[in-house]
C-alpha cells in the first residue's frame, strides 16, 4: 500500500509536469529519458495493481481463515466452558457419591451389628426352643404316663361292669327259673304239703337278689364318686387355667408380686365353683360367658352319666366314650396349664 500511495504520488506528478509540458508547447520536447521514465513508472505502476490485488486476494483468503478460526476458537471456547461445567459438575458428582459411600459404609456398620445381635437372638431363640421342646417331652410324657394310668382304670372299671352285668344277667334268669320254680312248688307242696321248704328256698333267693341289688347300687355309687371327682377335677384346673391366665396379665402389666399376693392366689386354687364364677366375673364378659358355658356342659355331662346309669342294660361303651370325652378334656387342660405355668 505504501508504494502504491509513492506510485500514485510519483504518477501525479508525471502528470503534472506532463500537463505543464503541453501548456508550454513553445518550448522544446520532454528528454526521452523522461518518457522513459514515466514508461517504467506506469510498468511498476500496473506490477503494483497486480500485486495489490494478489495481496488483497490474499488477504480476503487469511480474513476468512481467520474467521473461521475464530469461529473454531469460539467453538472450542464454548466446548472448553462446557467441559469446564462438566468437570464441575463431576466434582459435585464425585463429592456427592463420596458422601454416599460414607453413608453406606455407616449403615453397613450399623447393619452389621444388628445382624449380630438378631444372630445372638436367634441363637438364644433356638436354645429357648430347645429347652421348651424338651419340656413339652417330658410334660408329654407325664401325660401319657396318666392317660395309660387313667385307660387301665377304665378298662378295670369296664371289666367289673362287665362282670356284674352278667351277674345280673343271671341273677334275672336265676329269678325267672326261681319263679318258675316257686309256682312249680307251690303246687307240688299243695299236692305233697311241701310249702315249708319252698318258703325257705324263696327267702334264700330274696337274699341272693339283695346281695346282688346291694353290689349294683355299690357299683353305681362307684360311677358316681367317680364321675364327680373326674368333674372336680376338671373345674380345678380350669381355675387354676384361669388364674394362671390373671396372674400373666398381671406380670405384664406389673413385674413383681408380694409374697402375700402369691399365697393368696395360692389360696384361691381350691375354691369352689360359686366362688369361681364370682371370681370370673370381676374379669372380661367373654371369658364369663366361656365359663358358663363350660358348667352348663359339665352340668349336661353329669346328667348323661346319670341317665346311663338308669338307663337299660347293655350301657358299658356309652359310658365308656362319656368317660374317656371327660379325660381327654382333662389332658387338654392339663397340657394348657402346665405351658402356662411355664410362663407365669
Amino acid at each position: 500500500q505504501q508504494e502504491k500511495e509513492d506510485f500514485q504520488g510519483k504518477l501525479k506528478l508525471r502528470e503534472h509536469l506532463s500537463q505543464t509540458a503541453s501548456k508550454s508547447e513553445a518550448t522544446p520536447a520532454p528528454s526521452k529519458n523522461i518518457d522513459l521514465e514515466m514508461k517504467q513508472l506506469q510498468c511498476k505502476l500496473k506490477n503494483s495493481n497486480t500485486e495489490i490485488t494478489k495481496q488483497s486476494t490474499t488477504i480476503k483468503s487469511l480474513k476468512n481463515q481467520v474467521q473461521g478460526k475464530e469461529e473454531r476458537i469460539r467453538e472450542l471456547q464454548a466446548k472448553i466452558s462446557q467441559l469446564e461445567r462438566d468437570l464441575t459438575m463431576k466434582r459435585h458428582l464425585i463429592e456427592d457419591l463420596r458422601s454416599r459411600l460414607k453413608g453406606n459404609q455407616e449403615n453397613e456398620k450399623t447393619s452389621n451389628e444388628t445382624l449380630e445381635s438378631l444372630e445372638r437372638k436367634v441363637k438364644a431363640l433356638a436354645e429357648d426352643k430347645k429347652a421348651s421342646i424338651d419340656s413339652l417331652k417330658q410334660r408329654f410324657n407325664v401325660a401319657m404316663k396318666e392317660k395309660s394310668q387313667y385307660e387301665q382304670m377304665y378298662h378295670k372299671a369296664k371289666d367289673e361292669l362287665e362282670k356284674k352285668d352278667l351277674k345280673l344277667t343271671k341273677l334275672e334268669s336265676k329269678m325267672i327259673e326261681t319263679e318258675c320254680a316257686m309256682t312249680d312248688l307251690e303246687t307240688a307242696a299243695s299236692q305233697h304239703g311241701l310249702a315249708k321248704q319252698s318258703a325257705q328256698a324263696l327267702e334264700t333267693l330274696q337274699n341272693e337278689l339283695l346281695l346282688t341289688s346291694d353290689k349294683v347300687e355299690e357299683f353305681k355309687t362307684f360311677v358316681k364318686t367317680l364321675t364327680r371327682e373326674l368333674h372336680h377335677s376338671v373345674q380345678k384346673l380350669r381355675t387354676k387355667i384361669e388364674l394362671a391366665k390373671k396372674m400373666g396379665g398381671m406380670k405384664a402389666c406389673k413385674k413383681g408380686l408380694s409374697q402375700e399376693c402369691l399365697q393368696l392366689a395360692a389360696s384361691i386354687i381350691n375354691v369352689s365353683t360359686t366362688d369361681r364364677y364370682e371370681i370370673l366375673q370381676e374379669g372380661d364378659d367373654e371369658e364369663t360367658a366361656k365359663a358358663k358355658m363350660e358348667f352348663e356342659k359339665d352340668k349336661e355331662w353329669l346328667q348323661h352319666i346319670q341317665k346311663l346309669l338308669e338307663a337299660q342294660f347293655p350301657f358299658a361303651s356309652y359310658l365308656m366314650d362319656a368317660v374317656l370325652e371327660k379325660l381327654n378334656e382333662k389332658k387338654k387342660l392339663v397340657e394348657e396349664y402346665s405351658s402356662l405355668r411355664k410362663y407365669t
